[in-house]
């Protein structure tokens, strides 16, 4: 009889389910919090130079997490065509990460050094440039667009209060190693240091 009337009511059935469902999550989620693999970074990982953390802010910016995933997960059909799988510890330090869950375009977590800085910029130039099929947009201001380094060191300071270990070094030297620097200069060496610290199998 009280499982008709939980049934017959469609409030209380539905407050039911959000408990069920939350308690099932909850077990799942919590325990991932307490354990090293998923808030230790890999060995060797270091903070992004000031350069590349504002190429990732270039990367959001122009919605590239729109058609690139970064994210490679353990099926052979993605370990063979991008390399070695992802693993949590290559993110613990993205604020937010970028993982994706789309690919127009091919996934991006292993593409540090698998191309020279000159392909990139000629392919986010003009993307049919270098792949004559592709249907990704043309990025040509990025070349005209000027990094002041202004906010770097912020972004840095931001950065180390969330948990990434920039020295005072690092935060002092940041507008000096971006101001000049183009867009373009800042989105090519993010794409280079992406994947770098995992050896890929191609």
């Amino acid at each position: 009889m009280k499982h008709e009337t939980l049934e017959k009511n469609i409030g209380l059935l539905a407050f039911f389910m959000v408990i069920a469902v939350s308690i099932g999550g909850l077990t799942q989620i919590v325990p991932l919090f307490f354990q090293d693999v998923t808030n230790k970074p890999i060995e060797g990982m270091k903070p992004r130079p000031a350069l590349e953390l504002e190429g990732r802010d270039v990367f959001i910016a122009n919605g590239c997490v729109g058609c690139h995933s970064q994210m490679i997960r353990p099926f052979r059909a993605e370990t063979e065509r991008y390399g070695h799988y992802s693993v949590a510890g290559e993110s613990v330090w993205d604020h937010p990460f970028l993982w994706g869950s789309k690919r127009t375009g091919p996934d991006l977590a292993r593409v540090g050094g698998r191309y020279s800085d000159d392909w990139h910029r000629a392919h986010l130039y003009n993307p049919r440039n270098v792949v004559p099929e592709s249907v990704m947009p043309a990025y040509p201001f990025l070349v005209e667009n000027r990094l002041d380094g202004k906010l770097t060191a912020r972004k840095m300071q931001v950065m180390r209060e969330l948990g990434v270990p920039y020295t005072d070094a690092d935060i002092a030297g940041a507008e000096a190693a971006v101001k000049g620097k183009t867009e373009m200069d800042a989105l090519v060496a993010y794409l280079q240091g992406l994947g770098t610290l995992i050896k890929s199998k191609r």
